[in-house]
């Protein structure tokens, strides 16, 4: 039995060794360090930045049909057959309502000009461009919603980690306190002052610690796995988060609105835009003004000494179009667009009231992690000094091993109140600044 618990000590030793070198070689990061790297390295971010800019590609495109255009056109047709035409009998003296068959041209066709296209007014065009740029800012804040996302996950993966990590050294001090209390009781068992439950006790106590200390490390490990992912960089990199929590209470901040709001918004705006360039594509006419100077060359292989005979041709002019009717088809387009614009406009309402709740919560969440805050690290306080007072007392034989016991865990209680209490005051922290729009400000 002894050997098989050397045995367990062993394995947790080499455990605890290899996790301290690990942590040795880990560089230290800070949480504005980790936002940076993820701003730059997440994949999620990179993909919007990606699709913003796409974006923004689609806005010139779109810009880009107001310049005139210029193309060159040529064809070439060869002619194994030449076209027939009916022509009127009458013109060369014939009887009234006889036709004769006639070919005309000849087999050799080249067509070769310049064409130029201007547009004057058109409402679908200038509609497309105000749509397409209300596009573009809807992609931009839901570049920003992203962004947010991602820092509030990182800032809240974090936290967590700063949390596991000040267990652990609470968990080693109270290893190193467990193995004082086991050799004093070994100790006093030499001395016949103590019983041999009193010093399995003491190492069951000691056993539980180092297990407990075991799966906070698992926890740990998995934590920075996912901050790794979040930064975009591979799980295997090692990293250590600063186990200090500096943090600055501020009971509110200054209302912005938040990129939810401004989300809907955004949507709102696409929508009315959209639904404006439908109404004015239903009524107004289009004009476009046009020209085109080019040759057209004719031949027929029996000419000799000449392939083609080449001939100019030009012209220019101004094309109008007015819709007339088009099967109802966008008014029923406006009136779809209207029920979506409606329900936009809900979902607008519904976020700034869901806005404002969440910071209410917030708020109250915030205000009373703090006022506990106080009362728990009052407790921690008061449980270390009772556990001092329990050893010292233990030393003297004044009270049992199982009263130290009950006191260590006492402390152990009070410590992880103590830190559950931080996290959940950083986390309503983190909240109020998303919801009240600072967070990326901050």
């Amino acid at each position: 039995m002894k050997l098989v618990n050397t045995h367990k000590q062993l394995v947790l030793g080499m455990v605890f060794i290899l996790s301290s070198l690990q942590m040795i070689n880990a560089q230290t990061w800070t949480l504005q360090q980790c936002i940076d790297s993820a701003e730059v390295h997440n994949k999620r971010l990179r993909i919007n930045s990606l699709e913003m800019e796409s974006s923004l590609q689609q806005v010139r495109v779109v810009e880009g049909n107001r310049i005139p255009k210029l193309n060159l056109n040529a064809d070439y047709k060869y002619f194994t057959d030449l076209p027939y035409q009916l022509m009127p009998m009458s013109v060369f003296g014939g009887p009234e309502g006889q036709f004769k068959e006639a070919q005309f041209g000849v087999p050799h066709h080249l067509n070769a000009d310049l064409t130029l296209a201007i547009p004057i007014y058109n409402p679908e065009l200038y509609g497309n461009i105000k749509t397409s740029r209300a596009a573009s800012e809807l992609t931009r804040i839901q570049n920003l919603k992203s962004k947010e996302e991602v820092f509030f996950e990182v800032s809240t993966v974090y936290y967590n980690a700063q949390i596991i990590a000040q267990s652990l050294d609470f968990i080693d001090s109270n290893i190193l306190n467990a193995r004082q209390l086991l050799k004093n009781v070994e100790l006093l068992q030499t001395q016949e002052l103590v019983t041999g439950t009193d010093v399995n006790r003491a190492r069951l106590k000691l056993l539980q610690l180092e297990k407990e200390r075991e799966s906070t490390t698992v926890k740990y490990d998995r934590v920075i796995n996912v901050l790794n992912f979040l930064m975009g960089r591979a799980l295997n990199e090692p990293i250590k988060v600063n186990k200090t929590i500096d943090f600055e209470k501020i009971e509110n901040y200054t209302r912005e609105t938040s990129l939810s709001v401004q989300l809907a918004e955004a949507r709102n705006t696409l929508l009315k835009t959209q639904i404006n360039t439908l109404q004015k594509t239903r009524y107004l006419p289009s004009l476009n003004a046009f020209a085109s100077y080019g040759t057209t060359g004719y031949g027929y292989d029996e000419e000799p000494n000449r392939f083609l005979n080449f001939y100019p041709k030009g012209l220019a002019g101004i094309q109008l179009s007015m819709p007339l009717f088009n099967g109802m088809v966008t008014k029923r387009k406006v009136i779809s667009k209207q029920l979506e614009i409606d329900a936009s406009s809900l979902q607008l309402e519904l976020m700034q009231d869901q806005t404002d709740v969440n910071i209410e919560n917030a708020l109250s969440e915030k205000d009373n992690a703090n006022r506990t805050m106080e009362i728990v690290e009052e407790q921690l306080k008061l449980a270390e000094l009772i556990y001092d007072q329990t050893i010292l007392q233990h030393s003297e034989g004044i009270v049992s091993l199982t009263d130290v016991i009950m006191a260590e865990t006492d402390v152990n209680k009070a410590q992880m109140e103590y830190l559950a209490t931080i996290i959940e005051y950083l986390k309503a922290d983190l909240k109020l600044k998303k919801e009240s729009g600072n967070l990326l400000k901050n």
